[in-house]
């Protein structure tokens, strides 16, 4: 006989399937939330369904946002010659957080991972290209980490995008080796923009 009861259990596995959430945080989390008051519960429910509701991806850069386009997107004060590429949604904050960087953001989806069956059409590349084909865009950054795939993919962009007049950097000094943005902090994350170096599109 479990020493839980079966909806603690089933709450305690729901929780554990969230990132960074291991069994026992999971098992302290569903404990304190059934015996918690009501109310707060009713709240974090009532916000949850709210966020999923309204919570969507900016159909420009990819991002998360509750209207379109995202903040970002629509913001006059952001540099139109600035894009940056970054992984999934969630970078995008790391990099705000910063506060040094003021240009556009572009979501790729992932890495190129043939291993894993992940080919460039299974990214959002084909995007990419249609925004730098109809904007003035001098420099693109790529932000998609410091392991194996996210070097592999920030090659293959820099040569597939490399075009008269375009800028191809990737960030550098300060993210840690095989490293994800979500894991680095404000300082490192300035310093390895700060400190992005220029790719070599040539054939």
């Amino acid at each position: 006989m479990p020493a839980l009861p079966l909806t603690l259990i089933e709450l305690k596995a729901a929780l554990n399937r969230l990132p960074g959430i291991g069994p026992r945080s999971a098992e302290r989390m569903a404990l304190h939330l059934v015996q918690g008051p009501k109310e707060v519960i009713k709240q974090l429910t009532d916000c949850m369904q709210k966020a999923s509701e309204r919570v969507q991806i900016c159909h420009i850069c990819g991002g998360l946002t509750e209207e379109q386009p995202c903040q970002i997107c629509d913001s006059p004060g952001r540099e139109p010659g600035l894009i940056c590429v970054v992984v999934k949604p969630t970078d995008i904050l790391s990099l705000e957080k910063t506060g040094s960087y003021a240009g556009h953001y572009h979501v790729l989806g992932g890495h190129i991972s043939p291993l894993n069956g992940v080919g460039p059409e299974d990214l959002n590349i084909a995007a990419l290209e249609k925004r730098l084909d109809q904007s003035e865009v001098q420099e693109l950054i790529l932000a998609l980490g410091s392991d194996v795939e996210g070097d592999a993919t920030s090659y293959y962009l820099a040569q597939r995008l490399g075009r008269q007049g375009l800028k191809i950097t990737k960030i550098a000094q300060g993210l840690p080796a095989g490293s994800d943005l979500d894991f680095a902090d404000e300082l490192t994350l300035n310093r390895a923009l700060q400190g992005r170096i220029a790719l070599d599109h040539e054939g």
